[in-house]
């Protein structure tokens, strides 16, 4: 475990030890480098969840709603990462993504995702007509597609051990197995309750992910929103298969949702994912295909948002787990991209935990949110795009969290 210090008042806690948490106690320490920061994880390790269970994907920004959050941030977040990636000699590449309609019906929404990603400042988007797919992807097929140069893969795992190394250089403790179990105000600052004693600071910050919306409620309530929690199962491709995606082969996303859809995505190691398709999880943690954790089903349950998700999508919540459970139905959506596909060619790959935050009306919260209690601001939703976006995000929360008084 990091180096436990007696001293155990800080100016500043930030709440988890995945790649957003540290990079805001990086960013907090390179403006104040006096400030005494804590970063409380409640793993043995850092980055056990969402940063280490995702696909790796550099995202460009082309998604987006322009003038939101997201669109911000994960172009600022993009330059950022790839600075400190370089600056750190941390490995990765810019292979470019395909994003392909294989139906009449895509072909405006493939339209609009390529003004969006203009209005965004996304450079090179390029959209290809039928005959020019294949000089990029000579294996995928479609109508029509949007190519995006900047979109590149990466160990965001490896960023955070990075990002972490920096931290503790800079002074920081990094606290392993100090899940937050309560907190109080105490003077003007906060007194934490964790399962390794209690740490005191004038203010705290909590990027707490798939229970983030548990931190909040012990500083205040958290009634606006809940966290749903959907998971991701990804197939990787048979090595005989690999040459079948140079790069990364998009469809073209359905706005209803949050998610992207069944895509290919190359691995810097070489690997290539398909995947993933988004199921609901009844384990905030559970990456495996039957994960039951009784306490997130009940708090699920209880949430009236979820049923109103339900009633609204239960048939393609129905399609999503009928193609989880049957390889042949997954390969058949593959191959509407990426014909030559079989289902011989899918082996078992990897798992990850989405933290979508659900309103009590059923809606999806599009955007990144946090909210401020006095002292402490939480960070309440941030997935995908957030590892691209994080060194991005960690100067949004430090502006808000400090304001030009300083941390």
């Amino acid at each position: 475990m990091s180096g436990e210090p007696a001293e155990r008042k800080y100016d500043c806690i930030v709440v988890g030890g995945g790649i957003i948490g540290l990079a805001t106690a990086r960013e907090i320490l390179r403006r104040t480098p006096a400030a005494r920061v804590a970063v409380l994880e409640k793993e043995p390790a850092l980055a056990r969840h969402q940063t280490g269970h995702n696909s790796g994907v550099i995202h460009t920004g082309v998604y987006y709603r322009p003038g939101s959050l997201k669109a911000r941030l994960c172009v600022e977040g993009r330059a950022a990462l790839l600075r400190f990636c370089d600056a750190k000699r941390i490995p990765y590449a810019l292979p470019g993504k395909l994003i392909v309609a294989v139906e009449e019906r895509e072909r405006p929404l493939l339209e609009e995702l390529g003004a969006r990603g203009r209005a965004n400042g996304v450079e090179g988007i390029e959209l290809l007509p039928r005959e020019a797919i294949r000089e990029r992807e000579p294996h995928a097929t479609g109508i029509a597609a949007l190519w995006v140069p900047g979109a590149g893969i990466i160990n965001y795992a490896a960023v955070a051990e990075a990002i972490a190394d920096e931290v503790r250089g800079l002074g920081a403790a990094i606290l392993l197995e100090h899940e937050v179990q309560a907190m109080r105000r105490e003077g003007d600052g906060l007194r934490v309750e964790t399962r390794r004693g209690p740490v005191s600071a004038r203010r705290l910050v909590a990027c707490a992910g798939l229970q983030c919306d548990r931190v909040a409620s012990l500083s205040g309530p958290a009634d606006g929103l809940r966290i749903i929690p959907f998971r991701g199962d990804y197939y990787r491709l048979r090595p005989e298969a690999r040459s079948l995606v140079r790069s990364m082969i998009y469809p073209v996303p359905d706005a209803r949702y949050p998610f992207l859809g069944v895509h290919f995505t190359c691995r810097i190691d070489g690997e290539v994912l398909a995947g993933p398709n988004a199921v609901l999880a009844l384990a905030r943690e559970g990456y495996g295909r039957t994960g039951f954790a009784f306490r997130d089903a009940a708090d699920m349950a209880a949430w009236p948002g979820l049923w109103r998700i339900l009633r609204r999508h239960w048939r393609a919540g129905l399609g999503e787990l009928w193609r989880d459970w049957i390889k042949e139905v997954y390969a058949r959506d593959l191959a509407r991209y990426v014909p030559e596909i079989r289902p011989r060619d899918l082996l078992p790959g990897p798992s990850g935990i989405r933290a979508q935050a659900v309103a009590r009306d059923g809606s999806f919260v599009e955007d990144f949110a946090m909210v401020e209690q006095g002292p402490v601001l939480h960070v309440m939703n941030a997935p995908s795009p957030a590892a691209t976006s994080a060194f991005a995000i960690a100067r949004e929360i430090v502006d808000r969290a400090f304001p030009a008084s300083g941390a």
